[in-house]
């Protein structure tokens, strides 16, 4: 019951996140050059690979909030596609790319809590398929 509750929390969190990843990389992607030129040195695949990933948070984050049977998996395809981005920023990096320290930080967090996320939906799944399947 109680990784229910969190999921329900992590669940508001990502569809917050994602409105806010779509924002502000739709600000950076599309908000002309003097945008662009605040961000610094913006790293293009990840910058869209974020963006479009924010799409999915929401998507995410109302199937979670909804208890559908698809929204673990979708949160382990969120966190294993944020790490393979974040691996191939780090190999941009280690071959001399231009990048921003936020950068390093914001793709941290991401991997983190989608990682967070789909441990406590598999936890939550488990625990109603034994509700749902009493021996």
């Amino acid at each position: 019951m109680k990784s229910e509750r969190i999921l329900k929390w992590l669940a508001i969190a990502a569809m917050i996140f994602g409105i806010l990843t779509v924002f502000s990389g739709g600000r950076a992607l599309f908000g002309g050059m003097e945008a662009r030129a605040e961000l610094g040195n913006i790293v293009p695949f990840v910058l869209w690979f974020n963006f479009l990933a924010g799409f999915v948070y929401v998507l995410a984050g109302v199937a979670l909030l909804m208890a559908r049977r698809w929204a673990a998996p979708m949160a382990i395809l969120l966190a294993v596609s944020t790490v393979l981005v974040f691996l191939v920023f780090a190999a941009y990096i280690v071959t001399g790319g231009a990048f921003e320290a936020r950068t390093v930080g914001a793709l941290s967090l991401r991997s983190l809590f989608w990682i967070a996320v789909a441990l406590v939906a598999l936890r939550a799944m488990k625990a109603t398929a034994v509700r749902s399947n009493p021996r």
